[in-house]
């Protein structure tokens, strides 16, 4: 969202001044005159910051399968989250069983995913994040092998080192700056990069270059975003269901109620403020009295 309300456009047109925010909804139909949809269908789509909106279907991505797993779930396990972990870490990455992988926000709704698919795989994860609740986080509830406070080590490079003796095979970048500058030379030959967020760059990124490092170690960095595999989402979603079915992944979730409260939440976010998902409730989940 920080994206989408830049001022310069990026994958994407900024959100114009005065229209609805962007963001993914889980919802009911209340009414219909779609053939594709029925009242009390539940359906996860586009429709952005609002409690009501009107659809032609377009913005609908799929219909909603109802109580194998908790409703929120299809807002991150099951929506873009989750969808960007897999493809991000399967396609891009390419891990193998015995590899060493290293997340950044690794307590985050994305890295969390991303070290429990990749521990499902039989790799050793390893997590950075930004405050000692959420390294207890990655190794109690997300089964990182190791993490550790970026803020609390004044030679991260070292720390990583320490961390990863065996040096990195696949690092899942979700903020760039000085955090992966300390991964990255810790690369192992044939080590993949994937570039999947850049917040901790700011506007104007400055910072070492990585060529001496990818050149000795032949590595492959790559730019990931989810809308190039949208089209296989259904893919990531039965797999991954699955696992959350099973009890093979966990995960947090940071509920505020009330649409109102929702852009200082988002400041929250930003701030590393959040525990878990970040999630806006605007109405009653069907059935709730």
């Amino acid at each position: 969202m920080r994206g989408w309300i830049a001022d310069a456009p990026n994958y994407q047109d900024p959100v114009p001044l005065g229209e609805v925010m962007t963001g993914f909804t889980v919802g009911e139909v209340a009414a219909s005159r779609h053939p594709d949809y029925n009242v009390g269908d539940l359906v996860a789509g586009r429709q952005g910051w609002c409690e009501w909106a009107l659809s032609d279907g377009s913005d609908i991505d799929r219909k909603i399968r109802a109580g194998r797993v908790p409703l929120s779930t299809h807002l991150h396990v099951l929506g873009i989250n989750g969808i960007t972990a897999f493809f991000g870490l399967r396609d891009v990455g390419e891990p193998k069983a015995g590899e060493t992988v290293v997340v950044s926000t690794a307590a985050g709704s994305v890295g969390s995913l991303v070290g429990q698919i990749a521990k499902i795989g039989g790799c050793r994860t390893v997590g950075l994040t930004g405050d000692d609740e959420k390294v207890d986080h990655c190794t109690r509830l997300f089964s990182f092998d190791a993490a550790l406070n970026y803020k609390a080590h004044d030679d991260l490079a070292n720390a990583v080192a320490e961390t990863c003796p065996d040096g990195v095979d696949v690092y899942f970048d979700n903020v760039g700056g000085p955090i992966s500058d300390a991964v990255m030379q810790h690369l192992n030959l044939g080590a993949r990069i994937v570039v999947c967020g850049t917040m901790g760059m700011g506007n104007s990124p400055e910072g070492p270059r990585y060529n001496r490092q990818i050149l000795v170690n032949r590595a492959r960095m790559q730019g990931f975003l989810v809308f190039d595999h949208w089209d296989r989402r259904q893919e990531a979603i039965d797999e991954l269901e699955g696992w959350l079915a099973e009890g093979r992944l966990a995960y947090l979730e940071d509920i505020t109620n009330d649409l109102e409260n929702a852009p200082a939440t988002l400041c929250r976010l930003l701030a590393g403020e959040n525990r878990g998902k970040t999630l806006i409730r605007v109405g009653k989940e069907p059935g709730e009295t």
